[in-house]
C-alpha cells in the first residue's frame, strides 16, 4: 500500500482521508501516524507541506504537519486527534487496549513520546540547542527556523537532555518488564499506539538505515546528534524494539 502523493488542489478535491506530511524529513509525528494507517489498512492521499502555500495552509489552518483532513470534517492537527480517528475508522486491528486503567496508560505513555515536552519535542528541542551552540544536532537556518517556531530559550535548551535522559531510561524499563514477562510491546502481547511512537521517535536518536530510510546527509547527521547522557540513556532495547516495529507492523522503505 504505497503512500500516493497529490498536489493541494487535488487533495482538497477528493474525498476520504488525506494527511499533510513534512517533505525529506523523518519526521516521527508524521512517520508515526503512517504506521497507523498501514497497520490499519486505511488508504489516504499524502500531500507534501509547503509553507508558502497559501491554499495548503487556509485548507489545514497550519503550516505544521502532520494535519488530517476526513471528508469535510475540521483539520486535526493533534497525535491523539489522528490517532482516534484511525481508531473509528479501522476499529479492528485496534491499537488502544480494551482494559480501562490499560487504555489510560497507554495513552498517558503515548504523551510522554508524542505530546508537549514528550520525548519527540525533547529530542527536537536538544538538537536545536545543539545545533545553536557548535555541538550538532539541526545547523544553520534549519536551526533558527525551528527556534523562532517553538520558541526555543537557552535555558529550556539546557535542560532538554536531562529531560531526554529521563524519558529514555522510563521507556526502556518498561519494556524490559514487558520482556521479562515474555512480550516485545509495551503493553500486553500486542502492538498498541505506544509501539508505534515509540518506533517512530527512536529513529531521532539512531536513524534507519538509507536502504530503509533515505534523507539528506545534513538530515542524518542531525539526528545522529548525541551527548554522552543521552548515549548512556539510549538502552539498546529501545532499538531493537524500533526494529522488530518496522519489520513486523510499519512500511518500508519510508517514503519522505
Amino acid at each position: 500500500m504505497p503512500v500516493k502523493y497529490v498536489e493541494t488542489d487535488a487533495a482538497i478535491k477528493a474525498s476520504g482521508l488525506r494527511m499533510t506530511v513534512v517533505s525529506e524529513v523523518p519526521s516521527p509525528w508524521g512517520e508515526a501516524a503512517k504506521g497507523l494507517l498501514y497497520f490499519k489498512g486505511i488508504d489516504w492521499l499524502a500531500v507534501r507541506l509547503t509553507t508558502s502555500d497559501e491554499a495548503q495552509t487556509g485548507w489545514t489552518g497550519s503550516q505544521s504537519a502532520p494535519v488530517v483532513m476526513y471528508n469535510d470534517e475540521p483539520p486535526r492537527h493533534g497525535w491523539v486527534d489522528v490517532l482516534m480517528l484511525a481508531e473509528k475508522l479501522a476499529p479492528e486491528p485496534s491499537v488502544l487496549p480494551l482494559a480501562t486503567r490499560d487504555r489510560a496508560l497507554a495513552i498517558g505513555l503515548s504523551h510522554e513520546l508524542m505530546g508537549q515536552g514528550g520525548l519527540a519535542d525533547m529530542r527536537r528541542l536538544q538538537m536545536v540547542h545543539m545545533g545553536l551552540t557548535g555541538q550538532g544536532g539541526f545547523v544553520g537556518p534549519a536551526a533558527d527556523y525551528l527556534a523562532a517556531k517553538y520558541g526555543y530559550s537557552e535555558a529550556e535548551g539546557e535542560a532538554a537532555s536531562q529531560r531526554v535522559t529521563d524519558l529514555l531510561l522510563m521507556f526502556a524499563n518498561q519494556l524490559r518488564v514487558q520482556e521479562e514477562a515474555g512480550s516485545d510491546y509495551y503493553l500486553g502481547n500486542a502492538p498498541s499506539c505506544i509501539d508505534f511512537y515509540s518506533a517512530a521517535v527512536m529513529a531521532m536518536f539512531k536513524p534507519l538505515p538509507e536502504e530503509v530510510c533515505a534523507m539528506r546527509e545534513r538530515t542524518r547527521l542531525a539526528f545522529s546528534s548525541s551527548d554522552p547522557s543521552t548515549d548512556a540513556a539510549l538502552d539498546p532495547i529501545l532499538l531493537k524494539h524500533r526494529d522488530m516495529m518496522y519489520a513486523r507492523h510499519m512500511e518500508t522503505p519510508l517514503s519522505l
